[in-house]
């Protein structure tokens, strides 16, 4: 009967020490793939407003809006040059504008936009402005490029399907200084996929402006 009773204590005591230790292993188990889980949110490079309504008919008012905070977004974060032809020869002759809050700088013109569908947060879609070199001659000829630098891929396709991480959707900081011709920060990977016919994907560098 003792040894009964010894037993029966044991197990108790065992199944105490599990009950207490496993909310913490759950725990910790759910920050280990809240860190790694970010497969990436899907998302299209259009050229402009009307590809968007014309691919996501449901979401028309969401690709306006999505459009104009682009815009609003392209005046504040788009790199600064202090020549013109600094400007172009980053973008191209036909890329390159006059910055409306500073006279004496130059600006690439918004070429297009990034368009995403949100579950969650403050807003039903995601988007920020795109760039891309018209000049032959510069490295970031026909490239989709956002407004820190980081490349998406090709520029030839009038939609281009890519992925973006939760990183790459913070607000980009705001232009308070030029940068010379090429002048980049950081490199890093980036996906994207070509959206052409036989759509395929490719990991590409990415760089960030140094402005």
């Amino acid at each position: 009967m003792k040894r009964s009773k010894q037993v029966v204590l044991a197990h108790m005591k065992k199944d105490w020490r599990c009950a207490a230790y496993a909310p913490i292993t759950v725990a910790i188990a759910g920050l280990a793939l809240s860190g790694c889980g970010d497969s990436g949110k899907d998302a299209v490079i259009y050229k402009n407003v009307n590809d968007c309504i014309n691919e996501n008919p449901s979401y028309t008012s969401e690709c306006k809006a999505a459009y104009q905070n682009a815009v609003s977004e392209s005046a504040r974060t788009a790199p600064r040059y202090n020549s013109l032809n600094e400007c172009i020869a980053d973008f191209g002759v036909d890329m390159c504008r006059s910055d409306p809050n500073h006279h004496n700088w130059f600006m690439p013109a918004m070429a297009g936009f990034m368009f995403a569908r949100m579950l969650d947060g403050p807003r039903s879609y995601y988007s920020q402005p795109m760039f891309y070199s018209d000049y032959p001659n510069s490295p970031y000829y026909r490239q989709w490029r956002s407004a820190n630098g980081n490349s998406y891929g090709s520029s030839s396709y009038r939609t281009n399907p890519v992925k973006i991480h939760r990183d790459q959707m913070k607000p980009k900081p705001t232009v308070t200084r030029t940068i010379s011709r090429g002048g980049f920060g950081s490199t890093s990977s980036a996906k994207s996929s070509w959206g052409s016919s036989s759509s395929r994907s490719f990991g590409s560098s990415r760089r960030s402006w140094g402005g």
